[in-house]
């Protein structure tokens, strides 16, 4: 159990770490320095982490979460991954490109039950709304 607590900590303290770290760029409309694609997966990420994982949802149980927020290849995004193994194949990803604030969701989990949900999940974030719906 604390070693549970201990990893959601690091990986919390982690995901902030890496938004906090991106280099400055150009400036854009929203005047913070960072893309559209990266402002609005910092979003999607962090309710992702609360609601899928922090909040122990029974359909990521088996799974982590490996954040790529501050790759330097534009596209912004995060893995779901078997857990404890963070190099492990992703079964989801979630991204966005460039100067878009457009999330897409691919891999395996997105062709299962948890479809519909994961879509639905996403779409709310992306909007601004971090709310957790209710476990499937």
């Amino acid at each position: 159990m604390t070693t549970n607590i201990l990893t959601l900590a690091g990986l919390a303290a982690s995901m902030l770490l890496l938004a906090s770290c991106q280099s400055s760029g150009p400036a854009n409309p929203g005047g913070s320095g960072k893309s559209a694609s990266l402002r609005v997966m910092e979003q999607v990420a962090i309710a992702a982490h609360k609601c899928w994982f922090a909040g122990k949802d029974p359909a990521f149980r088996t799974y982590s979460m490996a954040n790529e927020l501050n790759n330097f290849g534009g596209t912004p995004r995060f893995l779901v991954v078997p857990k404890n193994n963070y190099g492990g194949k992703p079964l989801l990803v979630v991204q966005a490109q460039g100067q878009s604030s457009a999330v897409e969701a691919f891999g395996p989990m997105m062709e299962g039950p948890a479809a519909s949900r994961i879509s639905a999940d996403i779409t709310r974030w992306k909007s601004g709304d971090g709310s957790c719906a209710a476990a499937a």
